[in-house]
């Protein structure tokens, strides 16, 4: 595809300017456009052209790039020759401002992700949550919840249930061990989650009988035209009720890495300062 690029700009140049001589810059660039004293060259345009184009898809890209760039071409001269100087020097300084904003925060971003630690111990993030508890109250319900879907007819349809619901250490090696035989199940009941999620998992599960999964320690055995479904509620927390650590946990990390990283740009920025005042890089006349 390189090795034809040239040609194939040199093809879209030379429909778009068949009278007109190419201008070679001091590095033999081709000039394929000229807006005024400002000129498109075709190394612009080569560094922006996709890869894996075919030869008439490459032409049409040509040709809207150099369109599109001689209109902006056009417009921000026709700005500096009609809007008033106020105008210009005012949007002269908001560009000045933003390519500084853009190197300095570039630079201070580098300079934090190379100091920055971004782990949250355990005790760190159970002291936040002690302290800062009331900002955690839930404003939805969450459930702990297991379940397995199987077929009505299994023999052993009763040692299911009664694993299910007891769930001590063997029969949740037992219930492991036999979950390539169900359609479907889950077993880890130590993650919140909100009824929607499993409204939208288990189909048995309706409007009409969601609100038996807000029962804790409720059993429920559905069926539907293929499947049974057994599922286990472990336990229930109701809306207004502190949230627990565990599903506010990635919330608390990122508060706490925030925090340092704010502590730290602050750090930073004085050191800065104060390193440029000791090497004389900075003073201050009176």
């Amino acid at each position: 595809m390189l090795k034809n690029l040239k040609l194939i700009i040199v093809v879209c140049t030379g429909v778009l300017f068949s009278s007109c001589d190419y201008i070679k810059t001091p590095e033999n660039d081709d000039a394929l456009a000229r807006v005024n004293d400002n000129y498109l060259y075709q190394s612009d345009v080569i560094k922006h052209l996709p890869e894996n184009l075919n030869a008439n898809d490459s032409i049409a890209f040509v040709q809207r790039y150099i369109n599109d760039w001689a209109k902006q071409e056009l417009l921000v001269n026709g700005a500096t020759q009609n809007l008033n100087e106020d105008k210009l020097n005012q949007f002269d300084a908001l560009v000045k401002q933003y390519k500084s904003d853009l190197y300095t925060n570039a630079y201070l971003e580098a300079l934090i992700n190379k100091s920055l630690d971004t782990l949250v111990k355990d005790k760190e993030a159970e002291n936040y949550f002690k302290t800062n508890t009331s900002a955690f109250t839930l404003n939805e319900n969450l459930i702990q919840f297991r379940y397995i879907s199987v077929t009505e007819d299994r023999n052993d349809l009763k040692d299911l249930v009664k694993s299910l619901k007891r769930f001590n250490e063997t029969d949740k090696k037992t219930l492991d061990s036999l979950s390539i035989q169900f359609k479907s199940y889950a077993l880890n009941d130590s993650i919140w989650v909100k009824p929607a999620k499993v409204l939208n998992k288990l189909p048995v599960i309706t409007n009409a009988n969601s609100a038996e999964l807000l029962k804790k320690t409720n059993f429920l055995q559905l069926k539907d035209s293929l499947d049974l479904y057994l599922v286990q509620i472990k336990n229930v927390l109701k809306r207004g009720e502190t949230a627990p650590l565990s599903y506010v946990r990635p919330t608390i990390n990122q508060i706490v890495i925030n925090k340092r990283k704010v502590d730290l740009l602050r750090q930073i920025e004085s050191d800065i300062t104060k390193d440029a005042i000791k090497n004389k890089k900075f003073e201050i006349f009176n």
